[in-house]
């Protein structure tokens, strides 16, 4: 049974353009015995004439071509289509010219003529690569807007600035940032703000926590090693360095990284290079460095476990993340966002979240931030089904329901609002119910028995 890449490998839809009409007709009859889609032009202008009303998953032009050759179409075509792969035919003694070619975008070449064997190879090679090369667009355009700004809800202004001052800097992809922090404020999701907002960083996001990979093993895990480098470096290996080439780079609790890999990092930062464990030769340090920790470096710094000169080389743009329970005007806007997305992961409605449950979220201390509260919630979602969640959904420290015996005086307050079109006593009756169940925290024995009536009646 073939693949599911075998299968859009098959169907896609290649572009062949040759002035020469025996080997276009040749070239497309050979392809449509492959079960391609296939379109055809005979010269590079008429080619992009095609592009500009079509799109097409793979071009393949001979390099020579009157008015517009080759190079020329490719170089057009990119504009229109950015990740369009090429592969370029040339004759043979003109190696040279698609070589040419291929420094210049394309992806490999053909010499004429072309052996059919190694031409189906070239061919699936370059579409396989197209479609990843299409895959990694479409997931980098997700992750850039699921990781955007504007996702990250804020009515505060301390919040507010330090998103302002994130997104500001994000234009300048070499500066490095310093962001300070509790535990589970969401240093990583600014940090990946950050990132995506920097259009001009093609590259990928990786992220180190310093705090969690033993000192033996960080200078390895950071700058990678050559074969032979210690004892059991049996092959050579990448480093997080190079893996984000043209990216950036989060060194997460920097505050915890050794003296040792300090001065390394220095040198990092000064000279823009590193060089792996046990190597030689100098690579680019072509990425952007952020920093993260909940610790005050500056306190370290003077205690001696942090280099000063380090400490002012990271310091250069820094940005603090308030703790949760200082921007407790935020708490509705992110229930609202995690209810938002807890409904979309579970596929069940989520009505929302009572109004004792949210008075209950916004008196507490959340010592875990952002990430806190996101866990109470999506346990909270995963034990409702089609109802409010209740104060005896959130599972707090040293959070117990409510008892009749809590409530205030010995009075209880009910008011009830409905539209006049819902007015009914059928709707009272159940508002009244529903009131007495949260009152209760969710308790359904206590609220028959505030309802002096039994536990079967109160079920009906």
């Amino acid at each position: 049974m073939p693949s599911e890449k075998d299968a859009a490998t098959k169907h896609a839809r290649i572009l062949i353009v040759d002035d020469d009409s025996f080997s276009l007709s040749f070239l497309e009859a050979h392809l449509q015995r492959q079960g391609f889609d296939v379109l055809s032009a005979g010269s590079g202008k008429e080619a992009l004439s095609l592009l500009q009303k079509q799109t097409a998953d793979l071009v393949i032009s001979d390099l020579v071509m009157p008015e517009m050759d080759g190079v020329q179409l490719m170089l057009a075509a990119k504009e229109l289509h950015p990740t369009l792969p090429f592969i370029v035919f040339t004759a043979e003694g003109s190696v040279e010219s698609a070589v040419t070619a291929i420094k210049l975008g394309a992806l490999d070449y053909i010499q004429k003529p072309f052996d059919p064997k190694t031409f189906n190879v070239v061919l699936e090679r370059t579409l396989e690569f197209g479609r990843l090369s299409s895959e990694n667009k479409n997931l980098r355009e997700h992750f850039r807007e699921r990781f955007s700004f504007q996702n990250i809800v804020t009515q505060s202004p301390a919040m507010r600035e330090a998103l302002e001052l994130a997104a500001r800097v994000a234009a300048s992809p070499r500066t490095t940032i310093s962001l300070t922090g509790e535990s589970g404020t969401g240093k990583e999701v600014l940090a990946r703000a950050i990132h995506f907002a920097s259009g001009c960083l093609p590259g990928n996001f990786v992220a180190v926590n310093c705090a969690a990979i033993p000192e033996s093993l960080l200078e390895s895990e950071l700058f990678g090693h050559v074969r032979g480098a210690f004892t059991g470096a049996d092959r050579e290996r990448e480093g997080k360095f190079s893996l984000a080439r043209g990216g950036t780079v989060l060194l997460d609790e920097i505050g915890d990284m050794p003296l040792s890999l300090q001065v390394k990092l220095l040198r990092v930062l000064e000279e823009r290079s590193f060089e792996k464990v046990g190597a030689n030769t100098s690579q680019p340090a072509d990425f952007r460095v952020i920093v993260a920790t909940y610790r005050n470096l500056a306190d370290l710094v003077q205690k001696g476990t942090f280099r000063e000169d380090l400490f002012h080389r990271i310091n250069v743009v820094p940005i603090a993340i308030p703790p949760l329970r200082k921007r407790s005007e935020d708490i509705p806007l992110l229930v609202a966002f995690f209810i938002d997305l807890f409904r979309q992961h579970q596929g069940k409605s989520l009505p929302g979240i009572s109004k004792n449950a949210m008075d209950r979220l916004i008196s507490y201390s959340w010592p875990g931030n952002v990430r806190e509260l996101r866990n109470v919630l999506e346990y909270a979602a995963i034990m409702v089904s089609d109802e409010l969640i209740r104060p005896d959904h959130l599972r707090l420290p040293g959070a117990k329901p409510a008892s009749p015996g809590a409530l205030a005086s010995n009075r209880v307050d009910y008011t009830i609002s409905l539209p006049p079109e819902e007015l009914s006593l059928d709707a009272i009756t159940r508002t009244v119910l529903d009131m007495t169940l949260e009152k209760c925290g969710g308790n359904k024995s206590e609220a028959a028995k505030m309802l002096k009536v039994n536990r079967k009646m109160f079920y009906r």
